[in-house]
């Protein structure tokens, strides 16, 4: 029984706790932006967020307007990209509004004060005081960085770095990007989420973005280190970032024969024997190479060696292939794949076999016609006498 008046007692003073602060809350309208005080410069545009809040009021339409704006400069008001001249928040909620202010190239340095108001027809927001002091022009400022500057891939791999370009000016510049490398490399820039080609992008005053830098190296390109200067610029100012590509060495298989000719000849039901030229062109090993062929039903194919254990960059290796065509093929030509597998590299070439009837048949076909041509003569010397 007293564990339950214990925690009556403790909601009863929560709840008078909740109600005490919920009347503290202050009600009303309120213009607020988070930079009441802000640097300007001559001949450009400055835009200032604000917000109008709606605290606990039943919603209204509020009038916006500016006072105290300095002769020349020109002031407007912005709600959703559009000129505004009210706005009217619900209830405990905000609307965003922005203050584009355009101060002229004759404007004196110093401090200048704005005030913008909200007037509804019940209630009245505190009246809002902008200080803007007008400050001559800074040279533009860039930045560049990179979070993974050195990537590590093959000759086929394509590189690509996230970049993040900062504006650290006091206004929107239009930033060209450059990329300086190697003979042979390629290099693109895109936005960070699109594929688009870009080699310029815009940055507000005082933010960031990022994009993205694709370089692709050269198939023949050997192991090593290869640095890359990306660089953007605008209105003068530079800012450089050097990336570098670590390249591993990867091997490249090449079967053909030593004359390049694809096509031999073979018997009907004879092996021939052809001389196959395998060649790595690549900058790495490679390893565990197997020989396979596929030839037509019922020929017979045979490598020596079958399989090579390594192969060095640049060095060539002979390979005999042994291809008997069935006995029963008929003469013409066929074609037969040869194929080099290794680890992660294969290599294929097709070959032209023109097959052909034994000679000896050639001669036995001969001499069975001219021992039918005696025995017609023969025959014919015979009986003309009757």
């Amino acid at each position: 029984m007293r564990c339950l008046i214990a925690f009556l007692v403790l909601v009863v003073s929560l709840a008078g706790s909740a109600a005490s602060f919920a009347q503290d809350v202050p009600r009303g309208l309120f213009l607020m932006t988070d930079y009441p005080a802000q640097t300007v410069r001559v001949g450009e545009t400055a835009t200032i967020r604000m917000k109008l809040a709606n605290a606990g009021l039943p919603p209204e339409p509020v009038a916006l307007s500016v006072a105290g704006v300095p002769a020349g400069w020109k002031v407007d008001l912005l709600g959703g990209g559009q000129t505004v001249a009210s706005a009217m928040p619900g209830v405990n909620q905000d609307v965003a509004l922005q203050l584009r202010v355009e101060v002229p190239k004759e404007a004196q340095p110093g401090a200048q004060k704005i005030t913008v108001s909200a007037k509804g027809p019940i209630t009245q927001a505190p009246d809002l005081v902008l200080t803007l002091t007008v400050a001559t022009e800074a040279p533009a400022k860039l930045s560049l960085k990179s979070r993974l500057p050195s990537l590590r891939g093959t000759p086929r791999s394509s590189f690509e770095y996230t970049l993040t370009v900062g504006n650290d000016s006091g206004k929107d510049l239009t930033v060209a990007l450059s990329a300086q490398a190697p003979a042979s490399f390629q290099t693109t820039f895109s936005e960070a989420y699109g594929s688009n080609e870009i080699s310029s992008i815009p940055v507000e005053a005082g933010q960031t973005k990022d994009i993205k830098l694709k370089v692709t190296p050269p198939r023949d390109v050997k192991a090593g280190d290869y640095p890359v200067l990306v660089r953007v610029t605008s209105e003068g100012a530079t800012a450089d970032l050097r990336v570098t590509l670590q390249i591993s060495g990867q091997g490249r298989l090449a079967l053909s024969t030593r004359d390049g000719r694809l096509s031999g000849e073979a018997e009907v039901g004879k092996t021939a024997t052809y001389t196959l030229v395998l060649t790595n062109d690549g900058t790495a090993p490679v390893e565990e190479v197997e020989l396979s062929g596929t030839v037509p039903t019922n020929w017979k194919v045979e490598f020596d060696p079958k399989s090579i254990a390594s192969l060095a960059p640049g060095d060539k290796k002979e390979v005999q292939v042994s291809v008997t065509p069935h006995d029963k093929a008929i003469s013409g030509d066929y074609v037969a794949s040869f194929r080099a597998n290794a680890r992660g590299e294969q290599s294929s070439a097709d070959f032209r076999a023109t097959v052909t009837t034994s000679t000896l048949w050639g001669v036995a076909g001969i001499g069975i016609i001219a021992i039918a041509l005696l025995v017609l003569l023969g025959a014919v010397a015979r009986f003309g006498r009757r």
